[in-house]
């Protein structure tokens, strides 16, 4: 224990940047909340937490609706649209969650290993596609999907 009352290790584990990286790319947006969510859990932050939520629901739909338009541009490159969620996950963990995660790892803190975070990921690509072919059946049924 130093001086200023500061205690021990940290107790929960993080994700770190690059495992958001990875999980977002591979899982979906879904998943790169999930794991900036449970970032805040472990900082003590669940407000954050649940706001997090507040926005990677919506945001996975709006994703999902750009996907289904996309096959209309014909010169349009389909990666672009993962590599962008990936990219504003990461950007949006090392700014925001950057500082938490380096005091963690300085005082002890552990990050979850590649095992999980992989397991996880995977598991997030098979509830994507269940949630996108729901989401097209049901934009189907409601006569939304273009002919």
């Amino acid at each position: 224990m130093d001086k200023l009352g500061e205690t021990s290790t940290p107790k929960d584990k993080i994700y770190k940047e690059r495992a958001i990286w990875v999980g977002s790319f591979v899982g979906g947006p879904l998943i790169a909340g999930y794991f900036i969510a449970e970032n805040y859990k472990a900082f003590n932050d669940p407000e954050n937490a649940k706001t997090t939520w507040t926005y990677t629901i919506p945001l996975t739909i709006l994703i999902f609706s750009l996907g289904l338009l996309i096959p209309k541009f014909e010169n349009f490159p389909a990666i672009v649209i993962p590599v962008t969620y990936t990219m504003a996950a990461y950007l949006y963990s090392k700014y925001y969650q950057g500082p938490s995660m380096l005091a963690h790892v300085e005082s002890g803190g552990e990050e979850f290993g590649w095992g999980r975070i992989i397991g996880i990921s995977l598991l997030g690509l098979v509830l994507t596609f269940v949630l996108l072919f729901l989401f097209v059946i049901i934009i189907d049924a409601l006569g939304i999907l273009p002919a």
